[in-house]
């Protein structure tokens, strides 16, 4: 017999988000000073440690390179240097500069400008950036530009598949779609219900599950959690 799941309704997310919510209290989740730091974080985080990524753009400040247009005119050796610290740093730096080349083709380099662009024509533009998968965009469509989109990651498919409300090779869109029907299009409660994601996935849900002292370990009672 295959694994079962069942569809989760809107008031078992809203309580997996309210158990979370009482046990980390804000997160204040995404760091950055501005929305073009955000997005950048977004870029540099694919396969990294955030710890990494701090570094990085650390690194891009000290510099004075934390700007579309200065990333865009300085050398491939002084982006490498800078970007080092967040691995792959060549590929980042050609990911990194395409969306530069996109922001300041299409907006002038502003990122205030690109927010005002509406969300169903805006997501695939991003998409369509190289090196811009659909986490990425969202990250960068949530967090820097304020629109009620919510953004999945390994830690959000691993949690609700272990809580068996999700199979765990269930594809992006579909796990993203399965919150945006079933919770307000809110942009504050979708930013926070991912931080509180991203906090319990590194605190708990890793891939050897510490399940004990979980916030959401309550949950599992009665029915065993898968741990793919």
């Amino acid at each position: 017999m295959g694994r079962r799941t069942r569809q989760p309704s809107r008031k078992t997310l809203t309580r997996l988000y309210e158990r979370l919510a009482a046990h980390y209290g804000p997160t204040h989740w995404w760091p950055g000073e501005s929305p073009f730091e955000i997005a950048v974080g977004a870029v540099l985080t694919q396969n990294t440690a955030w710890a990494s990524v701090e570094k990085a753009i650390a690194n891009l400040k000290r510099a004075r390179l934390l700007g579309p247009k200065k990333i865009l005119a300085c050398s491939d050796a002084t982006l490498h240097e800078a970007l080092r610290p967040s691995g792959y740093f060549r590929v980042k730096t050609k990911r990194l500069r395409s969306f530069c080349h996109y922001l300041c083709a299409a907006y002038g380099g502003s990122m205030r400008r690109m927010a005002r662009r509406p969300l169903d024509a805006l997501r695939p533009e991003l998409l369509a950036v190289d090196g811009v998968g659909p986490e990425t965009a969202d990250d960068i469509l949530l967090y820097a530009c304020e629109k009620p989109v919510f953004v999945v990651d390994a830690y959000t498919r691993r949690i609700l598949s272990r809580h068996r409300l999700c199979p765990p090779d269930i594809a992006y869109e579909d796990l993203r779609a399965l919150f945006e029907g079933r919770l307000d299009a809110d942009v504050a409660l979708f930013k926070e219900y991912h931080g509180l994601i991203v906090y319990t996935g590194k605190d708990f849900c890793r891939r050897n599950p510490k399940c004990a002292g979980c916030p959401l370990e309550p949950l599992l009672r009665g029915r065993a959690p898968w741990l793919p």
